[in-house]
């Protein structure tokens, strides 16, 4: 594939910035997709549908997170094995992720579907929006396989090294998304239902994009050819579960956060959610370099690189540090007129989401980019345990208790709650950076590898490295040391 980038050689900060920019503009455009829903909404239908969204978002991004997490562990495993050249590992993890993430989708939308409802409940969602809210999540639920799908796709992409490609097919889904938007919702008055049909319309099409790329490039093959090993599914959940498990838990706090603010009022459930949809877009250069340190740290374990992997962290975190200030000053600055940008929104609404971008989108933004930054490196290294134990830090044991404390026992409102989610990333950031400091992950070896070493199939192959001879007399061996593969 040409738009493959080898992150082995050449200098580390110039790589990191080459493939992260196209990393940040899919991840701009794929916030402008999740915000055009809102934006239209809020514009068409006002606070009571804006409202409705930025409470359902919040089970939208737990979803996202669950196929984000899950297809990671596959992005990571495809970069190690790229870094060590090994092209028949490569297509035993894509076929494999493939079939763990279709089982997934259709298990997360029977879940979705089951939920929803009670959760809303439980999160004592206005009245007034109860009903919209359902009718966006129902739709999105049942989207669910496309979600699952073209985060599959390009998690692959990205672990070749291949960062350009996923921008074009967020590309195509962000225009899709919008128009439908502006005409499911607007002529056709189809409210909050027609946003949730424009998005996973557009999301069915871009997944198809993505698939029909990559049968195009060689990267897929015919369905009957898929092989299912249960090392290979492990090796892929041993990092993408936590990987999961750190993003759901982080962002079902923000679920739980938001049904703190819901008691505060209409007014400042939509406030919060406007926040936070301009704070993800903050967030977006973060993002970028982070995702681009996992896949560059992957590659370099796999090849052994463990000072370029040093390298990595260092500037990973220089450039994190110096684009977030960028961006924190940019949004003090415009901080109100970026409310407005939400529709004709009450004062109380535009005074309330200032607040919020006020304590949340600040110095607190520096300690994040940190925390973001070594995460990501603890995953690119086959450590996602690490950012998991981080994200439970993150969330029970700061933002929901401090921000819980703060607001009601020592009855500072909903300001309090804003503020826990503001000192929320300092503790695992200490704690990230204990972890590379520590250089135990230095003892770390590639996780296929490691499985290798435990298989009993592995001292057989090292027998037969050292013994040529002995090979014609394993006949039931592959050429590389493994029992031959079951096609299902």
């Amino acid at each position: 594939m040409k738009q493959e980038q080898n992150l082995l050689t050449g200098s580390v900060p110039k790589k990191l910035v080459i493939f992260a920019l196209p990393l940040f503009l899919a991840n701009l455009l794929q916030a402008l997709y999740n915000v055009a829903d809102m934006l239209v909404v809020g514009k068409i239908v006002g606070e009571t549908g804006l409202a409705a969204i930025s409470n359902a978002s919040m089970l939208c991004f737990i979803i996202n997170s669950l196929c984000i997490g899950l297809t990671m562990g596959g992005s990571v495993l495809v970069a190690q094995q790229k870094g060590a050249h090994d092209l028949k590992g490569q297509q035993e993890i894509i076929g494999t992720l493939f079939l763990l993430s279709l089982t997934a989708s259709v298990l997360i939308t029977l879940l979705g579907l089951a939920v929803y409802g009670p959760l809303f409940q439980i999160l004592n969602i206005p009245a007034d929006t109860y009903q919209a809210a359902c009718d966006y999540m129902k739709i999105i639920c049942w989207g669910t396989v496309f979600i699952f799908g073209y985060h599959t796709v390009c998690s692959i992409l990205k672990g070749l090294g291949d960062s350009k490609t996923p921008l074009f097919f967020v590309a195509i889904a962000t225009f899709i998304n919008v128009l439908l938007d502006l005409v499911f919702v607007g002529p056709f008055s189809l409210g909050t239902a027609g946003a949730a049909y424009a998005t996973i319309i557009a999301q069915g099409i871009s997944f198809a994009a993505s698939i029909v790329y990559l049968w195009r490039h060689k990267l897929a093959f015919p369905v009957e050819k898929i092989t299912f090993q249960s090392k290979t599914l492990f090796s892929i959940l041993k990092i993408g579960l936590p990987a999961a498990i750190q993003m759901v838990v982080v962002n079902t706090a923000y679920l739980l956060v938001t049904g703190m603010l819901n008691q505060f009022g209409t007014s400042v459930a939509a406030a919060s959610g406007v926040g936070l949809k301009i704070n993800t877009f903050a967030g977006m250069p973060c993002w970028a370099v982070g995702q681009a340190t996992t896949a560059m740290v992957g590659q370099c374990m796999g090849a052994g690189r463990r000072e370029r992997v040093r390298k990595v962290v260092r500037y990973g975190l220089l450039l994190n540090l110096a684009v977030t200030t960028v961006v924190v000053v940019a949004v003090q600055f415009l901080a109100e007129p970026l409310i407005l940008l939400f529709g004709d929104t009450s004062s109380e609404v535009v005074r309330d989401g200032v607040l919020y971008l006020r304590i949340c989108c600040s110095m607190n933004s520096f300690v994040y980019a940190a925390m973001y930054t070594l995460d990501s490196f603890a995953i690119g290294v086959g450590a996602a345990h690490v950012a998991m134990v981080n994200a439970l830090l993150d969330t029970v044991f700061v933002r929901l208790p401090v921000g819980w404390l703060l607001a009601f026992s020592l009855h500072m409102g909903f300001p309090g709650i804003y503020l826990g989610q503001a000192l929320s990333p300092v503790l695992p950031a200490f704690v990230g950076l204990i972890y590379f400091k520590s250089k135990a992950w230095e003892k770390r070896v590639p996780v296929r590898k490691a499985l290798d070493r435990r298989s009993p199939d592995s001292a057989v192959s090292t027998v037969l490295r050292n013994h040529p001879a002995e090979e014609g007399k394993r006949t039931n061996l592959s050429t590389d040391g493994r029992p031959p593969r079951r096609s299902i």
